[in-house]
């Protein structure tokens, strides 16, 4: 009556299960461990974009707090001349109140003189057409789009950061990370000269077409270290995220000829 019991329990325990009816294990899923893999690529992407907003909206709200609008007669007759050449009503300049020499393009677009660059203008040691060409470089600024284009940069920065000290860490314990934050400060820089080289291309095809010329411009960039108290000092050229005031000066020359043999002639 029960013989059938020892072929059903079986030496494997009760009711084994025969290979048509054993149980479908899930499909292993490659793309997840792959998925796990770029998640702090991903973390560092967002991250960086997360914190260049901040860094945008923080910067807004300093310069709103600390500027106003340049009221300046010969630099406006100036800046006339370069809206005459753009084809636009005007351009609005403001003033920064902060004692560093420079100029800068936020990224809202808005063109801001600093405090100490004006006050080098009042005293002489700067001209009103050389301050006209820092204007220029930052109109180029936003017109070629870089305050834009620096964000993408930034956060493509921080990822390959991320990437490369992950690797080079276990690599080089201890040294990888620094290794990472070196190189990925060499590819900053090296961007950043390129962006100003365009923007200085762009200023002195600007100056020129207003009638006020390059020779302002590159006077200017004579002087810079100078005005700036860098003095020849600071950080090697290579992590510079601007190029040698020679070597720009050289590009702008460069440009001139260029533009000389594309002139037709008479």
């Amino acid at each position: 009556m029960f013989d059938h019991i020892p072929a059903m329990f079986g030496s494997r325990g009760i009711f084994p299960l025969s290979p048509r009816f054993s149980i479908a294990r899930p499909a292993p899923r490659p793309h997840i461990p792959l998925m796990l893999k770029f998640t702090p690529l991903l973390l560092a992407v967002l991250y960086a974009l997360a914190m260049y907003q901040f860094s945008s909206w923080r910067t807004r709200r300093n310069l709103d707090e600390k500027s106003t609008e340049l009221a300046d007669a010969t630099l406006k007759s100036l800046t006339d001349r370069m809206a005459t050449a753009l084809g636009v009503e005007r351009i609005r300049v403001n003033l920064y109140e902060v004692d560093v020499v420079n100029g800068l393009a936020a990224p809202d677009g808005r063109i801001f003189l600093t405090r100490g660059f004006y006050e080098k203008y009042r005293r002489g040691e700067v001209t009103a057409e050389e301050l006209a060409s820092v204007i220029a470089h930052e109109l180029g600024h936003v017109a070629l789009g870089h305050t834009r284009r620096r964000m993408i940069d930034f956060s493509g920065q921080n990822a390959i950061r991320v990437a490369l000290a992950s690797v080079l860490g276990r690599i080089l314990p201890g040294l990888g990370v620094w290794i990472a934050n070196m190189l990925t400060t060499l590819l900053a820089a090296r961007l950043s000269r390129q962006d100003e080289y365009e923007a200085d291309a762009y200023a002195s095809a600007l100056l020129v077409k207003s009638g006020i010329g390059t020779a302002p411009q590159k006077a200017l960039f004579s002087k810079l270290e100078g005005l700036t108290g860098m003095g020849g000092r600071g950080m090697p050229v290579w992590l510079m995220s601007h190029p040698k005031s020679e070597e720009r000066i050289a590009a702008i020359e460069a440009l001139e000829a260029r533009w000389s043999r594309e002139l037709p002639r008479d």
